[in-house]
C-alpha cells in the first residue's frame, strides 16, 4: 500500500505544528513535512514526533523579505542565502528532519543560474556530514510568476551541474502538471534524481479526488516504478482537513 506524508503547511494549518503532527498521526499518515517551522521550538516538534512515531521528511529555507520566495538564486544575496541554508540544516538536525528544500527565489537574470548552483554546492557540502538531502522544486508560473526554477528539465540541468549526491528533485505533481503535463513519463525520466514526490489536484490545489489528474493511476504508476517513500499531500483543504481525507488508503 502506498504511504503518505501530511504537509502541515496546508493540512491542519489552524493548529500549532506539534498538534498538527498529532492530528496527522491520528488520521493515519506515515510521515509529515512542513514549510517554515522556525517560530516553533525544535524541541516541541521533536517531542511530538517522538510521541507519535512519525518522521519529518522535509522543511523549507526561509523566503527572505516580504514578497520574496527564497534567496538561493539571488545574486548579491549569497550571505543571506547561506545563512538560511545553515538555519534550515540546524533545525533539521534538531528535529531529525530528512531533507531541506532550498528555495531559489524570484530571479530571471543571466547570472541567477550560476548563483543558484554555487549556493546549492554550499548546501550539499554542509548537508553531507549530516546525512541530510537537499531538494530543489520547480514552481509553476501562475502561482509563483518570476520564480527562477519552473520546469523539471531546468531542475535536471541544475542537478547535473552541481553533481553532488545530496542534491535531489522535489517532484510536485501539481506544479509539473501545470507547466509540463505528461506526468507518468516525466516521473520515469526524473526518477533517478527524485528525492520526494508531492501532489495536489489541478487546477484547484485541493485533495486528490478533485480536478484533472487521475491520482489513483499516478500513485499506481509510482509504485510500479519502485518508488516506495511516502508521497507528500501538499494540498489546500476547502475547510477542515479531516473531511478531505477519503483518499487515504488508495
Amino acid at each position: 500500500m502506498t504511504e503518505f506524508s501530511a504537509n502541515l503547511g496546508f493540512l491542519w494549518a489552524e493548529l500549532s505544528l506539534p498538534d498538527a503532527i498529532r492530528a496527522a498521526a491520528r488520521a493515519g499518515f506515515h510521515a509529515v513535512e512542513c514549510h517554515w517551522p522556525y517560530d516553533t521550538p525544535a524541541a516541541d516538534v521533536l517531542a511530538a514526533l517522538d510521541e507519535t512515531g512519525l518522521v519529518m521528511l522535509g522543511l523549507n529555507t526561509v523566503r527572505g523579505n516580504a514578497g520574496e520566495n527564497g534567496l538561493a538564486a539571488l545574486t548579491g544575496r549569497e550571505g543571506e542565502a547561506r545563512a538560511a541554508i545553515d538555519q534550515a540544516l540546524d533545525y533539521a538536525v534538531a528535529t531529525g528532519t530528512k531533507a531541506v528544500h532550498v528555495m531559489a527565489g524570484f530571479a530571471q537574470d543571466d547570472v541567477a543560474r550560476a548563483t543558484f548552483i554555487d549556493n546549492l554546492a554550499y548546501a550539499c557540502a554542509q548537508a553531507r556530514p549530516l546525512g541530510i538531502t537537499i531538494l530543489i522544486e520547480p514552481l509553476n508560473s501562475y502561482d509563483a510568476p518570476g520564480y527562477f526554477l519552473q520546469t523539471s528539465q531546468q531542475a535536471l540541468g541544475i542537478i547535473s551541474a552541481v553533481n553532488q549526491p545530496e542534491l535531489k528533485l522535489m517532484f510536485d505533481c501539481y506544479h509539473i502538471q501545470i507547466m509540463e503535463g505528461d506526468l507518468t513519463r516525466r516521473l520515469q525520466k526524473c526518477l533517478p534524481v527524485i528525492g520526494h514526490i508531492q501532489f495536489a489536484s489541478v487546477p484547484e490545489r485541493g485533495d486528490p479526488t478533485l480536478g484533472e489528474i487521475n491520482y489513483r493511476h499516478i500513485f499506481a504508476q509510482i509504485a510500479q516504478m519502485g518508488y516506495a517513500a511516502p508521497l507528500g499531500a501538499e494540498y489546500k483543504p476547502d475547510g477542515p482537513t479531516e473531511p478531505t481525507l477519503g483518499w487515504l488508503g488508495w
